[in-house]
């Protein structure tokens, strides 16, 4: 595949990532702040949709396209700032998967509330707590990844 393509595919796949994370994290605290629990019931599954539809068809796409792009360059997969792509990419992920099982739980709870026209529970607002801060070091590290990208520091 040509160069440009796959660079164009990887750098799309970033973009989507990044601004998916912003895009889910706004709309999720926006509706939080709210404290509308119909609001939230209606927003939550958007956001868990959004993030099932593009965050995680651009987790699968980076590695890909990554992976096509140093085999085109000719950059080794022990290079410094691959390397370190690497594992700031394990750590999003690891910070992602449980924020999107909270999500769910998220939604779930929220529309339970809603229907039964009760306030959130408190397992819903310690949910959000600890999304809140799993989102930082995920979020951080597609930051850094992306940074990386561009930057390519020698180590």
């Amino acid at each position: 595949m040509d160069y440009s393509v796959l660079k164009f595919m990887h750098i799309i796949g970033a973009t989507v990532l990044l601004g998916t994370g912003s895009g889910i994290a706004f709309f999720m605290l926006v509706a939080h702040r709210t404290d509308d629990v119909a609001f939230i019931a209606r927003i939550a599954p958007v956001v868990v949709m959004a993030d099932y539809l593009f965050t995680a068809s651009a987790v699968v796409a980076q590695p890909i396209t990554g992976y096509l792009l140093v085999l085109t360059t000719g950059v080794p997969l022990t290079e410094g700032w691959v390397v370190a792509s690497l594992v700031l990419y394990g750590i999003a992920g690891a910070f992602w998967l449980p924020v999107v099982w909270m999500q769910s739980q998220m939604r779930d709870l929220a529309r339970g509330a809603a229907a039964s026209g009760t306030p959130l529970p408190k397992r819903y607002h310690r949910l959000f707590r600890l999304w809140v801060w799993c989102g930082f070091p995920g979020f951080g590290a597609v930051l850094l990844i992306i940074w990386l990208m561009v930057a390519k520091p020698g180590f």
